[in-house]
């Protein structure tokens, strides 16, 4: 069957040379790989052809956020006056090497207090910089250092793919511990 299709393909790309145009020879003869389209333009820069939508006009584009259904949906009180109320909100960031977490203020998106167990002061006091005793260290830095700041309560609401348990709430039981007020909004 492969035999097949190579020569007939082949055979294509020999008739289009003799017609006096060879530049897209090379792409006719992979004609039956790409669903009968010839595929004469350029590469990406990996190496790669783009990969084409049904239509076969445009490289496939991804949307970065979700749009609302209804752009006019009323937005509730509580909605819009939450980023005043509860203005500092907590974020953890917890990866196979190391783990970060900021509080931050929500209406004008500074950072209030940081840690991390890349931090010089950190680092040199652990034995690992992404287990359990890592990740209490981390809250324990950074409830001092909001309380440098005037900070005493946040709010957390864990990321979608991210689960209320281990390594993250280590990290929100130790900011408890030590004296930060922490508002959980868990789905």
């Amino acid at each position: 069957m492969l035999r097949n299709i190579l020569s007939q393909s082949w055979r294509n790309g020999a008739q289009v040379i003799q017609e006096g145009s060879p530049a897209p020879a090379l792409y006719t003869c992979w004609r039956r790989f790409h669903s009968g389209q010839i595929l004469s333009s350029s590469r990406s820069f990996f190496g790669v052809e783009d990969f084409v939508d049904e239509d076969n006009s445009r490289p496939y584009t991804y949307k970065k956020e979700k749009r609302s259904k209804n752009p006019h949906k009323h937005i509730s009180f509580k909605q819009r006056t939450i980023a005043y109320m509860e203005p500092f909100t907590l974020d953890v960031f917890i990866s196979k090497r190391f783990v970060s977490a900021s509080l931050t203020h929500r209406s004008t998106c500074r950072q209030v207090a940081v840690a991390g167990t890349n931090s010089k002061d950190i680092k040199a006091a652990l034995k690992s910089r992404s287990d359990i005793p890592a990740c209490l260290a981390v809250g324990r830095f950074l409830a001092e250092r909001a309380k440098e700041a005037d900070v005493y309560t946040c709010t957390y609401t864990p990321r979608e793919r991210d689960k209320f348990e281990g390594k993250i709430r280590a990290v929100v039981q130790s900011l408890i511990d030590n004296g930060i007020n922490v508002k959980l909004y868990l789905d």
